[in-house]
């Protein structure tokens, strides 16, 4: 079960992602646990990344990036970010090693959850 101080220790802004849900601890944490099933979407990024249809991944890299803002979940939101700027200009780079960080930080993300 995630709660606030997991989250905490996970390297989240809380209170910042409680502002965004007008302080409702409940609310917030029901938002971060429906982002645990967001391996989907990280699959999506991947496979548009290999088959170099950058604008879509741009696309979903943006709105993971809109999600994790909101909810101030810093650690994955870093890697999240920089790969939708290096999209967003088609730069060339290791998009594997950052699709791999932000699997990586999920995979926290969702152990934490887990924890009893």
């Amino acid at each position: 079960m995630i709660t606030v101080q997991k989250l905490n220790y996970f390297g989240a802004d809380v209170s910042s992602g409680l502002r965004r849900c007008s302080g409702m601890a409940d609310f917030y944490l029901e938002m971060v646990t429906k982002v645990l099933d967001d391996t989907p979407r990280f699959d999506e990024l991947e496979q548009a990344v290999k088959e170099g249809r950058l604008h879509e991944a741009f696309e979903i890299a943006h709105s993971l990036k809109g999600v994790y803002a909101n909810l101030s979940l810093e650690p994955v939101l870093a890697p999240i970010s920089r790969i939708t700027e290096m999209l967003r200009h088609e730069e060339p780079g290791d998009y594997d090693t950052l699709i791999q960080e932000i699997r990586e930080k999920h995979a926290e993300l969702c152990a934490l959850a887990r924890e009893d």
